[in-house]
C-alpha cells in the first residue's frame, strides 16, 4: 500500500473489525523505532504487549530463524526433532523446573494450563470426576477463547459468547481473605497474572502473591502464574513472581519468548504436575516446531546474561520517577507499575486514554489506551535512555497541552 489512507481503506473493507488500532501502517522497524509505508518514524512504547521485549528486528534472534529457517521449520510432534530437546531443557532450568509443554500462543498455553490443573486435580489430588474448580482474579485477562472468557469480568470481551464454561471462582485481585474463603477441596489451582497487565498495569499489594504462594502450599493447590505480559524480563526480573521471591507450581509463558519472530508459548512445572499427560492427551501441530524452538532457545541465552533485566530494572526506575512526577499536576491521577511497564491514569477531564494515545501518535509516540482513561507504557527494553526521555518529553507535552 502506497498511502497509509489506501491501507486503511482496505483493511476496513476486507477484515474483520475485532481492534481498533491507531491510524498507523508499519512497513519496517528496528529496534525499539517503526517507520510507517509514508517514511515517518514512531517510538515504539508497546512492545507488541511484551512480545517485543528484545525489540525490533533484534541481530540474534533474526540470525538464528534464518539459520533454522534454511534446514527444517516444521516436523509437527510426530517426529523428534534436533531442536526440541535443547529447548525444553533450557526453558526448564531457567524456570527451575522439570518439565516444558510448548504450545504456540499465551491462550493456547492458558487453555493448557487449565487442562494440567484438571487432570491433576482428578489424577493426583483425588477431586470426583467433574468437580475440579480453579480460582481467578476479577479483572483478569488471560485470553479470548471461549473457557478464558468464561472467567472474565470483561464485558467486552465476555459477552454474547456464551454458553460459558464452568468451574472458575472469581475473586477481587488482591483480596487474600476472599482467595482463603473460596478455595474448597475441590479446588486444584489458583490461575492469576503477578501483574495485571490489561486492566491497567496493576501492581498487587505487597506480600499478595507470597500469602498465595503459602495457602496454594497448605491447601494442595497448583499455583500457576501468568507471566504471559509479566515475564522473561519487563518488570526488571526474569519472572515478576521474583520481587516476592516466589515460585508458582507452574508458569505460564509466551509472548517475549517468540522474540517478536514467531509465536511461542509453554506450561512449565516440575513432573508431578505435567507428568500427568500420556501420549495422545494434548498437542498441537505448530508446538515446539524446530523454528520455534531456534528462537526462544535464543531468547534464553539472552535472559541468561542478566543484561536485559538490569536494564529493564534501571530504566524502570528513572521511568516511573519521571511519571510519578505527573501525578497532582492536574492531568495524571495515578501511575502503577514495575520495571519498564506503566499504566497511567489520565484525568478524565483532559481526554480519555484513546484521545491521548491519538495526541501522542501525531507526535510520534505508539502507546495503547485500556479502560477508558488508562494509558499503558512498555517500551522494547533495548530502547536507550534518550529516547525513553524523548517520549516521556511528547506525553508531558500533550498533557500540558489538554
Amino acid at each position: 500500500m502506497s498511502t497509509t489512507a489506501e491501507a486503511l481503506h482496505s483493511a476496513e473493507a476486507h477484515s474483520a473489525h475485532n481492534y481498533h488500532p491507531l491510524p498507523v501502517v508499519v512497513a519496517s522497524a528496528e529496534g525499539a523505532w517503526m517507520t510507517d509505508v509514508e517514511g515517518r518514524r514512531f517510538l515504539d512504547m508497546l512492545a507488541g504487549y511484551s512480545a517485543l521485549n528484545f525489540g525490533h528486528g533484534n541481530r540474534r534472534l533474526l540470525d538464528a530463524a534464518k539459520a533454522q529457517l534454511e534446514r527444517v521449520t516444521l516436523t509437527s510432534r510426530a517426529f523428534h526433532h534436533d531442536r526440541f530437546a535443547d529447548f525444553c531443557r533450557e526453558l526448564a532450568a531457567l524456570c527451575g523446573k522439570e518439565m516444558v509443554l510448548p504450545m504456540n500462543t499465551g491462550a493456547e498455553a492458558v487453555e493448557t494450563a487449565v487442562k494440567t490443573a484438571r487432570k491433576w486435580g482428578y489424577e493426583v489430588k483425588g477431586v470426583p470426576d467433574g468437580q475440579a474448580k480453579i480460582v481467578v482474579a476479577a479483572n483478569n485477562f488471560h485470553g479470548r477463547t471461549t473457557t478464558i472468557v468464561s472467567f472474565s469480568t470483561d464485558h467486552e470481551a465476555r459477552d454474547h459468547y456464551g454458553p460459558y464454561t464452568p468451574g472458575f471462582e472469581i475473586v477481587p485481585y488482591g483480596d487474600l481473605t476472599a482467595l482463603a474463603e473460596a478455595v474448597t477441596a475441590n479446588t486444584v489451582a489458583v490461575l492469576l497474572e503477578p501483574i495485571q497487565g490489561e486492566a491497567g498495569v496493576l501492581v498487587p499489594p505487597a506480600g499478595y502473591l507470597r500469602g498465595v504462594r503459602e495457602l496454594t502450599r497448605e491447601r494442595n493447590v497448583l499455583f500457576m502464574a501468568d507471566e504471559i505480559q509479566s515475564g522473561l524480563g519487563r518488570t526488571g526480573r526474569t519472572f515478576a513472581c521474583e520481587h516476592e521471591d516466589v515460585v508458582p507450581d507452574v508458569y505460564v509463558l509466551g509472548k517475549a519468548l517468540g522474540g517478536g519472530v514467531v509465536p511461542v508459548s509453554a506450561v512449565i512445572a516440575d513432573r508431578d504436575v505435567l507428568g500427568v499427560f500420556r501420549p495422545g492427551e494434548h498437542g498441537s501441530t505448530f508446538g515446539g516446531n524446530p523454528l520455534a524452538c531456534a528462537v526462544a532457545l535464543e531468547v534464553i541465552a539472552m535472559l541468561r546474561t542478566g543484561e536485559y533485566q538490569q536494564r529493564a530494572a534501571e530504566l524502570g526506575d528513572h521511568l516511573h520517577r519521571e511519571l510519578n512526577l505527573l501525578v497532582g499536576g492536574g492531568a495524571v491521577t495515578a501511575v502503577r507499575g514495575r520495571g519498564l511497564w506503566a499504566g497511567v491514569d489520565i484525568d478524565p477531564a483532559h481526554g480519555t486514554g484513546r484521545q491521548i494515545s491519538e495526541a501522542l501518535m501525531e507526535r510520534g509516540v505508539l502507546v495503547k489506551d485500556t479502560h477508558g482513561s488508562t494509558i499503558r507504557i512498555a517500551p522494547p527494553l533495548v530502547i536507550s535512555k534518550e529516547d525513553l526521555d524523548w517520549g516521556l518529553d511528547q506525553l508531558r507535552e500533550v498533557l500540558a497541552a489538554g
